[in-house]
């Protein structure tokens, strides 16, 4: 049988933690005992840093995906129990909502044929996955934010039922002191709401992948992440419409910040979900020791085991949502390793897209982690941050700071710069030449035309007008064909 690592199936560090929970009620005297517990394991991690015991190993590849269960009018359909069920696949789990599921990859070597065997696998995962869903009079689309999304179907009614996501929601609110959640954007248009529980965050579907890397590494493979969010949530970009206003090219970014707490007192630096508060200097555990000290613990679930297992250390991590966030994986009678997560970008268009996206990515932040002079020198943090949410906000007409101090359209520094980088990253990588080619290909003719998902989509509402049954239809349509965004018409 397949043997699928713990970073599937253990104390998850994705948006729900994948581990159920027997209840969610918590007393004083489990927040006292898990807050212990954390401390214990934060400080076996930096002595296991500093001895050298982490894994030196790296360059693995996976990644997880968030999908959309709809039905034939193209409205959300909160079924995944059922769908699940009938589905029988552990590649594919639930996600906050009834109308959202999670696919995985199985994790690979990112060298020769990994990346094409990522595609693969995702490519019969998901003909199973939309299969299923027909036998139930369904179907999934894989999208930011689903374009015929209503405020009624973010109720806590379409939650999964799942203790610990009820958990979480509750622990959300307790934090507040019952207080709504408040959303205001400022887009191409403007969108101001107040939400009772945590459900927005199911209008932000993601493509997340992770790259284990050496563990003396990881603080420059995290520096290098957070300076490629820019140019990569630009080229990806693809949830311009939430509630049928028009708003940023890549709206799951002010959404999944807000629908968490934005207004919950925190500094922004220090919010559930955020950019980040630095670079990290040295070590991996930077990360960690600024998790047990600014943020409060949400889910004090106790774990049996030792704390060479890092369960709550994970647990705890799984409910802070940096945009690229350092991950531990502890898996039985294996040397715990290092992982970076770059959450940055959305699902979609179509599996090639994604694919193209993660080699950009695999490829750049290779490249940009091991130069001799590390670039986060010749970058500044709040520069990497400002370039972040220009890119969110106006995906690839948005203009950037590079490392020399240059100003340009990021359009340009994909095309001169970052391309160039993931091609010499994945021949480091000893990646495939024909898989490097054809990937990046994908991504250079999308900065050519201009055309990434966002794009598509606005350029359909100027074309069609506001009838977002026929846009879904249509990029439904255009992603079953299996083409790259770059060539669909509208």
């Amino acid at each position: 049988p397949v043997r699928y690592p713990d970073w599937l199936f253990g104390p998850r560090e994705g948006r729900g933690m994948g581990q159920e929970i027997g209840g969610y009620r918590f007393t004083d005297e489990d927040f006292r005992r898990f807050a212990g517990r954390l401390e214990a394991e934060t400080r076996l991690l930096d002595r296991m840093a500093r001895d050298g015991r982490l894994s030196p190993d790296g360059r693995v590849a996976g990644f997880e995906l968030e999908a959309w269960l709809i039905d034939r009018n193209f409205y959300p359909v909160p079924n995944n129990a059922a769908y699940l069920e009938r589905l029988a696949n552990p590649l594919v789990v639930p996600e906050l909502s009834r109308f959202n599921v999670e696919l995985n990859g199985t994790p690979v070597p990112l060298r020769a044929d990994g990346l094409s065997r990522l595609e693969r696998e995702l490519a019969e995962t998901w003909r199973q996955c939309l299969d299923v869903a027909h036998d139930l009079e369904s179907t999934l689309v894989l999208i930011g934010t689903l374009p015929t999304l209503r405020e009624g179907d973010l109720s806590v009614a379409n939650m999964s039922a799942l203790n610990r996501y009820h958990a979480l929601n509750d622990q959300i609110l307790t934090a507040r002191s019952g207080r709504p959640l408040h959303i205001e954007i400022e887009g191409h248009e403007r969108i101001c709401l107040d939400q009772s529980d945590v459900m927005l965050e199911a209008a932000t579907t993601s493509f997340q992948v992770h790259i284990q890397v050496p563990s003396e590494l990881a603080a420059r493979y995290y520096n290098a992440s957070l300076i490629l969010s820019a140019p990569m949530v630009a080229v990806s970009a693809n949830s311009p419409l939430l509630f049928d206003r028009v708003l940023w090219d890549e709206t799951r970014i002010p959404v999944f910040e807000q629908a968490v707490g934005a207004d919950d007192g925190a500094a922004p630096e220090h919010r559930r979900v955020t950019f980040g508060s630095g670079y990290l200097l040295e070590s991996a555990v930077e990360h960690f020791q600024e998790n047990l000290e600014r943020y409060p613990v949400l889910l004090p679930i106790l774990f049996d085991g030792e704390p060479s297992g890092f369960c709550h250390l994970r647990l705890h991590n799984g409910t802070i949502w940096r945009w690229n966030r350092l991950l531990i994986g502890a898996e039985s009678g294996q040397t715990p390793h290092v992982r970076v997560e770059h959450r940055v970008m959305p699902a979609g268009p179509s599996i090639a897209d994604m694919m193209a996206n993660a080699a950009l990515y695999y490829g750049a932040v290779r490249f940009l982690a091991e130069e001799r002079e590390a670039p986060e020198r010749r970058l500044s943090f709040a520069a990497a941050r400002q370039n972040f949410y220009r890119a969110a906000r106006y995906g690839m007409n948005a203009r950037v700071v590079w490392l020399d101090g240059t100003e340009m359209p990021v359009r340009r520094l994909l095309l001169d710069g970052v391309l160039p980088m993931a091609r010499a990253g994945l021949e480091m990588l000893d990646v495939d030449r024909d898989d490097a080619e054809r990937y990046l290909d994908i991504i250079q003719a999308r900065v050519r035309t201009g055309q990434n998902g966002a794009a598509w989509q606005l350029a359909h509402v100027d074309r069609w007008g506001r009838d977002f049954f026929r846009l879904t239809a249509n990029y439904l349509e255009h992603q079953r064909s299996g083409m790259p965004v770059h060539e669909w018409d509208t």
